[in-house]
Parts: C-alpha cells; structure tokens; sequence
C-alpha cells in the first residue's frame, strides 16, 4: 500500500504544481524531490521540527535512523494517512495531508520521539517531544504506545500521559486529554481499544479501559471503564446507550442522542 500511496501523492503534487505555480517550489522540495514516502517525511517533519539549537539535517538523520530501525513506522504513518483521508470530510487528496495537517505530523513525530524512548534515549526523546508541542500544539509523552490508523482531527490541545495505550484505528478531536487523576505513579493512564471515537474536549482519565468500539461524547469527563461498543456522555460521564456503527472512529459522527431535546 506504501508504494501506491507514494505515487498517489506525486501525482497529486504533479497536479497542484499546474495549478498553482507558486508552489512549485515548496512541493518539489517537500514532495518531488524525494524518491520514497520516508524520505518526504523526514524532510517535512524535520524543517517543521528545527530550532537554533537543533537543525534540520540532524533532526531528519533522526528520522531516517528510526525509519530504517523500525520499518513499522512508515508502514503505520500509511496507515495514518489514510485514516485523515477516509475519515476526514474536509479532505479529498492525500497531498494536503502531509504537507498541512498537524494532527497527523503530531503522530509522526511521536512516532520517532516514542522509538528514542524505547531506545533509552529519554532526553533526547523529552526535546521530540517538547519540540511537537511547541510547534503543532500536541503534547504526547514519548512512552505512549500508539498503533496505526490513528487520525487526531484539527488536533490542537490534545495531551496524551505517559502509559496511555492507543489500539489502531482510533479518532480523537482537538482538547482531548487521556490523562492520570493526580500525582500517582505506574500504570495511571488509559487504554484506548481499536475503533473508538473520541469526541472534541473529552477527558479520559486514570487507568481506565475504553472498549472496543465506544463513542465518548464531546466534553465529557469519563472516570471509568466503557464497555465496548456503547455511548459515553456527560460529566461525569454515563452510558446512553448501544452504538449503530462497530466503529465510530470511521464515522466520524459526534451526535449523541440521550432521549431529551436537543439544542
């Protein structure tokens, strides 16, 4: 699938350059120029990462370093760029993806700062990090175990604590936390199953388990466990009933109807 995305995509960066020629220049040096997905990634990520104190050639070493370590990694961020494409209404191409969407950079980035982390590089790992929330508003500690398919719609103040666990195939909106419930140490964050939504401004917090398939409504504060494939909504949050879809993170739908009138 890598490989005929990547063609996808240079098609498409072919077709923005006729049409708009100001950006020729920008989509051949993030896009046409480059002979592989990875490698388009890693100068993206890397010029939007660079500072005064760490620049672009060294970040994008980086990245290579851990493409070429973990080939999982471009295989999930395919995977991601795909979940933005079919989940996201507002987006009809893959090009714009790649190079403007900060939710799913975010990812990406977390993605290398989660591999120095397992690497035993943990400051090294704390500057990806600190460098991701700086740039794209997203803040993701290096240890969070994330799988593929994940899209973080609009993605700004999303906070995501240490031993969180993210399955594949989830959706998550912007002023989402998956945080702990004080200052307790271990295992204190929760475990998000495949296919879950979860709406804008949610928190999810302590180490709890939402199952497979759930919706969690926006603003909701949840504090325990949700069995899957049910509802979520309020503070603090309470089950309304069963879903329609077994996989609301591909819906996309945020309507949750709890039998009063809605406004």
């Amino acid at each position: 699938m890598t490989n005929e995305m990547w063609q996808q995509l240079r098609s498409e960066a072919e077709q923005v350059i006729r049409e708009e020629p100001l950006l020729a220049s920008y989509v051949y040096s993030c896009v046409l120029n480059h002979d592989s997905l990875a490698s388009a990634l890693s100068f993206i990520l890397a010029n939007k990462l660079s500072d005064e104190v760490m620049p672009a050639v060294t970040l994008r070493e980086l990245f290579e370093e851990a493409f070429a370590c973990s080939p999982d990694i471009i295989d999930h961020a395919a995977q991601d760029l795909l979940a933005v494409f079919e989940r996201d209404a507002a987006t009809s191409s893959y090009l714009p993806v790649i190079l403007y969407l900060k939710g799913f950079h975010s990812i990406q980035v977390h993605r290398l700062a989660h591999f120095l982390w397992s690497k035993h590089r943990q400051n090294l790992a704390m500057f990806i990090q600190s460098r991701n929330s700086e740039v794209f508003g997203v803040d993701i500690h290096p240890g969070c175990v994330m799988g593929k398919g994940i899209m973080f719609d609009h993605a700004t103040g999303i906070v995501i604590g240490e031993t969180t666990v993210i399955d594949d195939n989830v959706s998550i909106l912007q002023q989402v936390t998956l945080g702990g419930t004080g200052n307790e140490q271990g295992d204190r964050h929760p475990k998000i199953r495949s296919g879950v939504l979860i709406s804008a401004g949610a928190k999810v917090l302590g180490n709890i388990t939402i199952g497979e398939g759930a919706k969690i409504g926006a603003g909701s504060v949840v504090l325990k466990d949700v069995e899957a494939r049910s509802t979520v909504v309020g503070v603090p949050a309470r089950a309304v009933g069963q879903l329609c879809s077994d996989t609301p993170s591909q819906t996309m739908d945020q309507y949750v109807d709890d039998g009063s009138e809605a406004y």
